[in-house]
């Protein structure tokens, strides 16, 4: 049997909601800023600690997610009728006029270039803060 190896990660994410701004920490220096759109104020991001829990890759790189999703531990108290209660991701999008918006149902909308860079860095279990 193998003996399980628990390491530290190295990244972290932080999301100003306000700010409409999302940047990536490598070993406590950011690496990456961008700009993002966030919740609507009927569907608002929720705020708090959570972590990266799913990497996901759509069929269609040209549909509402991009080319990659994100997923965090987060749920929308709103969605309450969504599958599993309305997860939050951080993910591409197939409309590009929204970021730096408040129009998501939760969800953080990266322009698709800069997704795919936060993929390529972000690991399961990477911390998540989401602040007002």
């Amino acid at each position: 049997m193998r003996a399980l190896r628990v390491e530290t990660v190295p990244t972290r994410i932080v999301v100003d909601v306000s700010e409409r701004r999302l940047t990536l920490y490598r070993h406590a220096k950011p690496v990456l800023s961008a700009t993002v759109a966030v919740g609507s104020p009927s569907t608002p991001t929720p705020t708090g600690h959570f972590y990266v829990n799913q990497r996901l890759v759509p069929t269609d790189a040209g549909g509402p997610f991009g080319p990659g999703a994100i997923g965090i531990s987060a749920f929308s108290n709103v969605l309450t009728g969504w599958t599993q209660g309305g997860p939050v991701a951080i993910h591409g999008t197939n409309e590009p006029w929204s970021i730096g918006h408040a129009v998501s149902n939760g969800c953080i909308r990266l322009p698709n270039t800069t997704l795919l860079k936060v993929f390529r860095m972000t690991l399961a279990g990477t911390p998540v803060i989401i602040k007002a």
